[in-house]
C-alpha cells in the first residue's frame, strides 16, 4: 500500500512540472510574436522581381509614369522594314552593249547619218537615253547614237558604290572613247602638274588617257608613264578590285623583264570583268580577256 502511494505521488509531481514547463514556454513564444508584430516588412532590394505566391505579376504601382509618352514609343517602334545598308551604298550604271563585230556608232538617230566609229561584240558605250529606235550615247566627245534594236545592242546595268569622285573620274574616260591610240602621245602634263603645250585631246596612249582622266576627274597628279604610275597610289590585292582602281600589266614585247620594267599597259577598272582604256586602235569599255589576265601585274588605288 505503502509503494502504491509513492508512485501516484511520483506521478503527479511528473505532471506538475511538465505544465509549469509548457506555460514558460508558452509565455515566450507568446512575447516573441508580440514584439516582432511591432516591426514593418522591409521591401525587397531594388530592381529584384517580386513574384506572388500565386504565380501572376503584380500590378506596377500608380505613381509610377511610362518611361516614354506614347507618341514616342509608336516612333520608336519597328516599321516592319530592314534596311540592308550595303543596299544603300550601291546603285546601277547603264551601259549600252554591242551583241556583234562592227555596230555602227553614228552621229545622228538614223542610218543616214555619218558613222563615227564602230564596236565589237560585248564593248559597251555609255547610256544617255533613247530617241525612237536610237540609243543616245557619246563618242568621241560627241553625242553620238547606235541602234536600239534587240538583235544588235542590248542594255547593261553594272551595280557598284557611290563615289562621286570616282564617277567624275569615269565620266571623262566617257568622252574620250572612240579616240584614237597613239604611242607616246603627248601627255597633258608634266607628272607635276605643268600643261605641255604640244597636247592634243584628240590622241592617247593608256597612260595619257590615264593621267587626263584622273587630272580633271579627281585633280589627281599622276606621273607620265605606266611605270611610274604603277609606283603611285596604293596597291590593291587582285580579289578586292574596286571600281575606278588602275590595272596594270605586262605585254608581249615586256613579258621576260623584271621589276617595273615588266609594266607595259594600264587600263581603269569599272567593275564585273570591265576595263576603260585605249590599246592598239581606240579607247573603248571591254571585257578584260583571258589573254590579258595573264598578263596582269598590279592594281594601285589612287583616289
Amino acid at each position: 500500500m505503502k509503494k502504491m502511494i509513492m508512485k501516484t505521488f511520483s506521478l503527479l509531481m511528473v505532471l506538475a512540472m511538465t505544465a509549469a514547463f509548457s506555460m514558460t514556454v508558452y509565455f515566450a513564444v507568446a512575447e516573441m510574436f508580440r514584439t516582432s508584430a511591432d516591426i514593418s516588412d522591409p521591401l525587397p532590394d531594388e530592381g529584384t522581381d517580386f513574384i506572388p505566391e500565386d504565380g501572376t505579376s503584380p500590378a506596377p504601382p500608380a505613381n509610377i509614369p511610362d518611361v516614354l509618352p506614347p507618341d514616342d514609343e509608336e516612333n520608336d517602334a519597328p516599321s516592319g522594314e530592314v534596311v540592308d545598308e550595303d543596299e544603300e551604298k550601291k546603285h546601277g550604271s547603264v551601259y549600252i552593249r554591242s551583241k556583234t563585230n562592227g555596230l555602227n556608232i553614228r552621229s545622228g538617230a538614223g542610218t543616214n547619218y555619218p558613222s563615227l566609229g564602230s564596236l565589237d561584240k560585248n564593248d559597251m558605250l555609255s547610256y544617255k537615253g533613247q530617241s525612237g529606235g536610237w540609243y543616245i550615247t557619246e563618242y568621241r566627245s560627241k553625242t553620238a547614237y547606235v541602234s536600239a534594236s534587240n538583235a544588235y545592242t542590248e542594255l547593261y546595268e553594272m551595280e557598284h558604290e557611290i563615289d562621286e569622285t570616282i564617277e567624275k573620274v569615269i565620266a571623262e574616260g566617257y568622252a574620250l572613247l572612240g579616240h584614237p591610240y597613239v604611242y607616246g602621245a603627248v601627255r597633258l602634263h608634266d607628272g607635276r602638274g605643268n600643261f605641255l603645250k604640244n597636247f592634243n585631246a584628240e590622241k592617247y596612249d593608256c597612260s595619257s588617257l590615264m593621267q587626263y582622266i584622273y587630272y580633271y576627274g579627281a585633280g589627281v597628279v599622276l606621273d607620265v608613264t605606266t611605270r611610274t604610275q604603277v609606283v603611285q597610289g596604293e596597291h590593291v590585292a587582285k580579289n578586292d578590285l574596286k571600281r575606278g582602281d588602275l590595272m596594270f600589266f605586262t605585254n608581249s614585247s615586256r613579258y621576260n623583264k623584271t621589276g617595273i620594267e615588266r609594266i607595259g599597259h594600264v587600263a581603269l577598272y569599272l567593275g564585273d570583268n570591265y576595263i576603260l582604256h585605249t590599246a592598239t586602235d581606240h579607247a573603248v569599255i571591254e571585257p578584260i580577256s583571258t589573254r590579258r589576265w595573264n598578263y596582269y601585274i598590279e592594281t594601285r588605288r589612287v583616289a
